[in-house]
């Protein structure tokens, strides 16, 4: 068994030698913790620090966050993905003005009565904010333990988690919580990586025994990959009188109270083209006509890839001229200018399209105010 005094000292130094400077680091005031450790829920550290000092900026702590409207609040987190944590987040604000003074409370059984927050949340934000002994295991102190430990369980049984879990617990060193459990976070994202780790840079290297029986590509055991779906979908961009119509995803639903282009699945049988067109007619009862292709974007989630065909539409004045639409897979719409299209947020293939556009200068076109 790995003696566990060498792997909390070595650790505990090679933290103090070599964290990161992160922004919520500065001081561990417990906002800017959780609002880090909310961000950083499936999402990459390069990624999470330009959104995390944006959302500071604009909502230095729960209460200006619990006041503000959803539209704000999904439009700073715009581009994170996930929208769920950015709504859990502000209603964990909002029970914190109403029930904690405004203030995140210290308590881990308190902190896992908020919305959103998971035990590991709790466990982050009380251990790294509050500086309390409550361990944590996230994907990269799975992987460290599973090395150094040799856990030869999969991490997605019961046995596996529990097994992690009790590592944790035992080599927490009581009063070191705050920079234990981020030196093996750090470990983790830096050193001992999914892919070629670091072993000559590792500190733990020396009672590591997936190195020892080189065996650190086969730590920790993982199951199988989900298989990845591929989804043809298509979107219309419908310009009119120099404004595109837009709007906005049902709550509750897959990326709930964001905009959109109309749009959905290509069915069997059909092209794209012809898909959009019937997808304008059931969602929002307007005839359409292509007028031309905008090109392909695609974007891939957890399980799928996403193949999104893009047109340029027109009311179809020969059917019907009507600018009103009557909403069937919406709770509200309108025909945006581009101030809406830039205070609006997106999903990211429809974002990726408006980016697009702005590039090329079609956008520009569209908005265009008409020719008396």
């Amino acid at each position: 068994m790995t003696p566990l005094p060498p792997v909390r000292r070595s650790l505990l130094d090679w933290f103090a030698a070599h964290g990161r400077d992160l922004p919520w680091r500065r001081d561990y005031a417990p906002w800017p913790v959780l609002v880090s450790e909310i961000m950083l829920q499936q999402t990459r550290m390069d990624r999470v620090t330009p959104f995390f000092t944006r959302f500071l900026a604009r909502f230095p702590d729960p209460a200006a966050l619990a006041a503000a409207s959803e539209q704000e609040t999904l439009k700073l987190w715009e581009g994170l993905g996930y929208y769920a944590r950015a709504r859990n987040l502000q209603a964990a604000a909002r029970v914190m003005v109403r029930e904690h003074g405004g203030r995140v409370p210290a308590d881990p059984d308190a902190l896992r009565r908020l919305p959103g927050i998971g035990p590991y949340t709790a466990a982050a934000v009380a251990s790294i904010a509050f500086g309390q002994d409550a361990p944590l295991a996230d994907a990269n102190v799975e992987r460290v333990l599973a090395r150094v430990f040799d856990v030869d369980d999969s991490l997605a049984t019961a046995k596996g988690k529990q097994r992690i879990a009790a590592l944790a617990a035992e080599l927490l060193p009581p009063g070191r919580a705050r920079e234990f459990n981020q030196a093996l976070m750090e470990l983790g994202a830096l050193v001992c990586t999914p892919r070629a780790p670091r072993c000559g840079d590792c500190p733990l290297a020396g009672p590591c025994e997936a190195r020892r029986l080189d065996i650190a590509d086969e730590r920790p055991v993982r199951a199988p990959r989900k298989a990845i779906t591929p989804l043809l979908v298509c979107t219309g961009v419908l310009a009119h009188s120099g404004r595109i119509f837009v709007q906005k995803r049902p709550t509750p639903g897959v990326w709930a109270g964001l905009w959109e282009f109309p749009g959905g699945r290509v069915e069997p049988g059909e092209t794209p083209a012809e898909a959009v067109v019937r997808e304008f007619r059931e969602e929002t009862e307007f005839a359409v006509r292509v007028v031309e292709p905008l090109g392909l974007v695609a974007h891939g989630y957890t399980t799928y890839r996403v193949a999104l065909h893009c047109f340029l539409l027109a009311l179809d004045n020969g059917r019907n001229g009507s600018r009103r639409p009557v909403l069937h897979a919406a709770d509200a719409s309108c025909w945006a200018d581009a101030g809406d299209l830039a205070r609006l947020a997106f999903p990211a293939g429809h974002r990726k399209l408006l980016d697009r556009m702005e590039t090329d200068g079609r956008l520009r076109q569209l908005l265009a105010p008409a020719a008396p």
